[in-house]
């Protein structure tokens, strides 16, 4: 069995085999998002099932497609779709995609998903921020 080193070294070499840039960062796009991956300019796109270990996405609104490219003139790598725990995936297997973006060279991620909130002070489209 693999370590994880070697699975995200792996998942690498197929994306570099298409395309060399060096991305600035690493996008998920969640629930309602995905039409970002729209203002792209592709340079390099890979279905999920192509990239060695990459999870499928079963949330039907999310498309399952990891995208390279420029966007605003950053260079970018962004999923259209990301995986959940409720699917029945193992921490540590949710988690490669954004250890593939690091390991690609991306120093900030962006990540987008659909959420409810119980505090009254939220509104509506509200910007959250996580400092990990």
């Amino acid at each position: 069995m693999l370590d994880l080193y070697e699975k995200i070294q792996q998942a690498c070499e197929t994306i570099r085999s298409r395309w060399s840039r060096t991305p600035h960062a690493g996008i998920i796009l969640g629930t309602g998002l995905g039409s970002l991956a729209g203002e792209i300019e592709v340079e390099a796109e890979f279905d999920y099932e192509e990239i060695p270990h990459f999870l499928k996405s079963t949330a039907t609104s999310h498309r399952g497609r990891l995208v390279c490219g420029q966007l605003e003139g950053v260079s970018v790598m962004a999923m259209e779709g990301r995986f959940h725990m409720y699917e029945g995936y193992p921490l540590k297997d949710l988690t490669l995609p954004v250890r593939i973006f690091r390991a690609m060279g991306a120093d900030l991620m962006v990540v987008s998903n659909a959420v409810g909130a119980m505090n009254p002070y939220y509104s509506c489209g509200d910007i959250m921020v996580i400092d990990d």
